[in-house]
């Protein structure tokens, strides 16, 4: 959530810049961050841990810091042009959602640093849980909730531990251990953690923003209650 703050204060840096820029594409940008997503997955599954796969590895983390660099100056661009649409909000949201899944589960896919697809998948899928719980709230509620483990707290940790891992295979450090069953077979290093961090802060971040959204609908009910006529079946009530 902190770096949620931080991508604000980076718009407002370059919104002047981007108002000159008419002649961009906003839905152009925004598409140009799948295919480079797409070549950042690649990398991260097929990286070694030689000094050739260090390489890979930190190739993968530049692109994905570039991908970051895309989604945050699309919306900017957008908005600085005059050009904001319901269908670029939407564009961008679920380019946003297939790379989660594409990149957490292409790091459980490499062989040479995690080698089990359940650890990517499970990442993967409890990630989206917590991003669903915001666009549900948004919904029910009418305000976006970024709390908890948001994607920009997400996207800097990947970078620094595709860096990081780059970096060892280069030096030819390593990490000793393995994870915890049922993953035992993983070894220890920054990749393996990530997915484990990305687990559980996409489960903690989906009950966080429930129970908040929860509290929001409580007040919500209190101030405006659901009223039902007899035979409207245009609402669903359940009386708890």
């Amino acid at each position: 959530m902190a770096l949620e703050k931080l991508r604000a204060v980076w718009e407002r840096k370059v919104f002047g810049f981007a108002g000159k820029m008419t002649w961009l594409s906003p839905t152009l940008v925004t598409l140009v961050t799948l295919p480079v997503g797409i070549f950042a997955a690649w990398l991260m599954a097929s990286a070694g841990s030689d000094k050739t796969g260090g390489w890979i590895l930190l190739a993968a983390a530049a692109a994905v810091g570039i991908c970051q660099l895309l989604d945050g100056f699309d919306g900017t661009l957008a908005r600085a042009t005059n050009r904001v649409t319901r269908f670029g909000d939407l564009l961008d949201h679920t380019i946003d959602r297939i790379l989660d899944i594409v990149w957490l589960v292409a790091i459980g896919m490499n062989v040479a640093w995690v080698g089990d697809e359940s650890l990517g998948w499970l990442a993967a899928v409890l990630t989206l849980f917590g991003s669903y719980m915001g666009t549900q709230a948004q919904a029910v509620t009418g305000s976006r909730d970024y709390s908890g483990f948001s994607r920009a707290d997400r996207m800097a940790l990947m970078i620094l531990a595709l860096a990081v891992s780059g970096t060892m295979a280069l030096t030819g450090n390593e990490m000793s251990g393995t994870l915890f069953a049922p993953w035992s077979g993983v070894p220890l290093n920054p990749l393996s953690i990530l997915l484990v961090i990305c687990a559980v802060g996409g489960l903690y971040t989906f009950i966080r923003r429930f129970m908040q959204a929860k509290g929001q609908l409580a007040i919500l009910d209190e101030q405006k209650p659901l009223s039902v006529s007899e035979g409207d079946t245009a609402v669903d009530a359940d009386a708890r």
